[in-house]
């Protein structure tokens, strides 16, 4: 098989998740050294003043749970999303955040919705359904592993806990999918055998001479092994003598 696109390790896949950690973290800590209280910058549905909280919301967390919960969830999520999907890497990040925030601020409750769990649905979303419909066996294989870390979130785009805000893991769940979609190309493609390539010339392949017309496997017979005449050949001559039955 031959690989259509190569994934290139850049030091930078790990320097822009390190800095999104460091980031969220140090809005917290500035929060605590000053006495600043920053909710109120968070998304507010259906008002003038909550579109704000669309682009500032990712980076307010209410406690150092709700901080520790999203973080390794966003640095392990980005860090694969930059390694992936290099090329649409910042498109996804930051229409992710738009388009989630907006309809959080769109159908959420009348109350301050923060964190960045709603670009962390995103990107569950995305690297698991973007796999899917790529069909490459790589990215198939990273939306395997996705789901398995993060399957239990699916839940909360449900309203089952009140404090938590299952309207911005919706929103975040259906930009994900969005996404995926509508991102057809620049990513990696469905790895093809070589008689699938368009330039690929059946007569040249020695591979497929070994099958039939419907595909069975045709076994190579002695008559059409190459004989090599420089190989020398065994000959056994036999000499019969006349047994002597005399006794002495």
């Amino acid at each position: 098989m031959r690989k259509d696109e190569s994934l290139d390790f850049s030091l930078w896949m790990l320097i822009y998740p390190l800095f999104f950690g460091l980031t969220i973290w140090t809005v917290y800590w500035f929060e605590l050294t000053f006495g600043f209280d920053f909710t109120h910058y968070g998304v507010y549905p259906r008002t003038l003043s909550g579109l704000r909280g669309v682009v500032l919301s990712p980076f307010i967390h209410s406690s150092v749970e709700h901080l520790y919960s999203n973080t390794l969830p966003l640095m392990i999520l980005s860090s694969a999303l930059f390694y992936f999907y290099n090329k649409i890497s910042w498109k996804v990040l930051l229409l992710g955040v738009l388009l989630s925030g907006f309809f959080t601020w769109l159908i959420g409750r009348p109350a301050y919705h923060i964190g960045a769990s709603g670009l962390i649905y995103v990107l569950v979303s995305f690297i698991f359904f973007k796999g899917i419909f790529a069909k490459n066996r790589r990215l198939i294989a990273l939306s395997l592993v996705t789901v398995f870390v993060y399957g239990s979130m699916f839940w909360f785009i449900f309203p089952v806990e009140n404090k938590i805000s299952w309207e911005g893991h919706l929103s975040g769940f259906l930009v994900g999918l969005f996404l995926a979609i509508i991102f057809k190309s620049e990513v990696l493609r469905k790895e093809k055998y070589d008689w699938e390539r368009d330039d690929y010339n059946e007569d040249e392949d020695q591979f497929l001479k070994h099958f039939d017309a419907d595909g069975n496997f045709i076994e190579q017979l002695e008559d059409d092994l190459p004989i090599d005449d420089e190989v020398p050949t065994l000959e056994i001559k036999y000499h019969y003598v006349e047994n002597d039955k005399s006794i002495n």
